[in-house]
C-alpha cells in the first residue's frame, strides 16, 4: 500500500469544513491532490479556510433542505462534478434527558442526521448520473454506540447517522457507490473548548489505551483512507476513531 493515499483528479466536497474535524478533511484531500469545495454556514471563516488551504468555499445552510440541495449542485458545477462527498457538518448540545424539549431535539436531528440525507441524495443522484460511482463519508460519533448522559438528542442523531449509511451502502453499492460512517471520541476541536477542563482533558486521556484524546487530523487520516482506492471493498461500516475508548 502507497505511503499517502492519492486523491488526484479526485473531486470532493466537504460540509462543515470551516474549523474542525472537517478543515483537516479538507487539508488531507487537498493534500493528496484532490479539488475540493467546502460548504459552511459560517461564511467568513469558510472563506478563509478555503483560501487558506487551496479548496473553494460556498456559503450553505445545511438545515433546510432545499438549501442544501442547491449548495451540492453549485458545488458539483463548481467541479465539474463529484467523486467523494463527506457529511461532516452537525452541531453538539448536552442537555438532561428530561429537559431536552422537542424543538431541541428536532433541531439537533435536522442538523446532524436530515441534513445528511439531503446532501446525499442530491450528491448520489449525480454520481448516479455520471455513471462511475462514489464515495460518501458520514461523520456520526463515539455516542451513537455508546449513548451518551446528557445528550440523548446527540446521540440519537448520530445513532441515524450510522444507519443512513448502512442503507445508502446497500442501495447505492449496485451502482458503485460507497458509503461509510466514522465515529470520532473525545476529539479535541474548537467545538466545546470553551467548556473543556483539563481535568476533562486527562479524564478522557486515560480511558484511551494510547492515553491521549484525539486529534481532527487522526480523523483526517482515516477519510483520506476511506476516500481513496486502498479501501474500495469496504462499505457499509462504522469506523471507530477513538483511541480504543470503545472497541465495538
Amino acid at each position: 500500500m502507497p505511503d499517502t493515499e492519492t486523491l488526484t483528479g479526485r473531486r470532493a466536497i466537504v460540509t462543515g469544513a470551516a474549523r474542525g474535524i472537517g478543515r483537516a478533511i479538507a487539508q488531507a484531500f487537498v493534500d493528496a491532490g484532490a479539488s475540493v469545495v467546502i460548504l459552511d454556514r459560517e461564511a467568513d471563516s469558510g472563506a478563509a479556510t478555503a483560501d487558506a488551504l487551496g479548496a473553494r468555499f460556498l456559503p450553505a445552510d445545511l438545515s433546510d433542505d432545499s438549501s442544501a440541495r442547491a449548495s451540492v449542485a453549485a458545488a458539483a458545477d463548481l467541479l465539474g462534478g463529484v467523486d467523494v462527498l463527506v457529511n461532516n457538518a452537525g452541531i453538539f448540545r448536552l442537555r438532561p434527558l428530561m429537559e431536552i424539549t422537542a424543538d431541541e431535539w428536532d433541531t439537533v436531528m435536522s442538523i446532524n442526521a436530515r441534513s445528511m440525507l439531503s446532501t446525499t441524495q442530491a450528491a448520489a443522484q449525480l454520481m448516479l448520473d455520471s455513471g462511475h460511482g462514489g464515495t460518501i463519508i458520514n461523520l456520526a460519533s463515539m455516542a451513537a454506540k455508546t449513548g451518551g448522559a446528557m445528550e440523548a438528542h446527540y446521540a440519537a442523531s448520530k445513532a441515524a447517522v450510522i444507519a443512513l449509511t448502512r442503507a445508502t451502502a446497500q442501495e447505492l453499492g449496485p451502482h458503485g457507490i460507497r458509503a461509510n460512517a466514522l465515529c470520532p471520541g473525545y476529539i479535541l476541536t474548537e467545538m466545546g473548548a470553551d467548556t473543556r477542563t483539563d481535568d476533562d482533558v486527562a479524564a478522557w486521556s486515560g480511558r484511551s489505551p494510547l492515553g491521549r484524546c484525539g486529534t481532527p487530523e487522526d480523523v483526517a487520516e482515516v477519510a483520506l483512507f476511506l476516500a481513496g482506492q486502498s479501501s474500495s471493498y469496504l462499505t457499509g461500516q462504522a469506523f471507530n476513531v477513538t483511541g480504543g475508548m470503545i472497541m465495538h
